[in-house]
């Protein structure tokens, strides 16, 4: 009785945070665009609203794109000369480390023996060989054009497409690279560049330990940096 409750109550919880979305979010979980719980996009279009609001300067970015979902809720709300940089391997994504706990390694096996399942019964996003052209086609279906400058999409390891790609100030980012590596690399490279009151949402600080830890490690080496929220993912911000 006790588990039946709890279900409910996550549903009516889930269908309130889906009410108070804006439409394009809405629009792409409808399409399975996104594996982001409605809890998270209301808390990136809040985030991103107070930055707008606030003239924080700078680009608006995600790294890990996936399908697009989270990606046009964010490149939606550019404004003024932002521009929207998403960063995705456009393929499967790379293997766990050693500073990532077994249950992440156990995930990796699943998606890398083929079983990992896609959203709304498809297949699963990383299996996908056109993944990158199929997210440009999803971005124009919403109005959105890839065209290079004000959204652009950048392939490849993050380690080795962040040194050239970050020249300008951030305002906003989205980390939901899930390992450890991936999320230091991508911390360490937002720290200096992250204009003041700039937001840093990372989507897995409490799905996988080794993006917990790597956010720490990084907020220890750089006191700019604050951990302002945990739930429903956590928030650091440049005071």
């Amino acid at each position: 009785m006790l588990a039946l409750t709890r279900r409910i109550g996550r549903r009516l919880v889930a269908e309130y945070d889906t009410l108070r979305l804006g439409a394009v979010a809405r629009q792409v979980r409808r399409e399975s665009l996104t594996y982001l719980a409605p809890a998270k996009l209301r808390s990136i279009e809040a985030t991103l609203d107070s930055i707008r609001a606030r003239a924080v300067p700078g680009d608006f970015l995600e790294f890990g794109v996936a399908l697009g979902g989270s990606a046009i809720v964010i490149a939606r709300r550019l404004d003024g000369a932002r521009r929207f940089i998403g960063f995705d391997r456009f393929a499967r994504i790379p293997p766990p480390g050693p500073r990532d706990p077994v249950e992440a390694h156990r995930r990796y096996a699943e998606i890398a023996s083929g079983r990992s399942r896609g959203l709304g019964g498809r297949t699963y996003y990383g299996y996908l060989d056109d993944l990158q052209a199929r997210v440009v086609a999803t971005f124009a279906r919403h109005g959105l054009e890839v065209d290079g400058d004000r959204i652009r999409l950048v392939a490849g390891l993050f380690e080795e497409t962040l040194p050239s790609a970050l020249g300008r100030p951030v305002a906003f980012a989205h980390v939901d690279c899930d390992w450890y590596d991936p999320v230091r690399t991508c911390l360490e490279a937002l720290a200096p560049v992250l204009s003041p009151g700039g937001a840093v949402v990372l989507d897995d600080y409490n799905d996988y330990a080794g993006c917990r830890a790597a956010t720490h490690d990084v907020l220890d080496r750089h006191d700019e940096l604050a951990l302002v929220a945990r739930t429903p993912h956590a928030i650091v911000v440049r005071r």
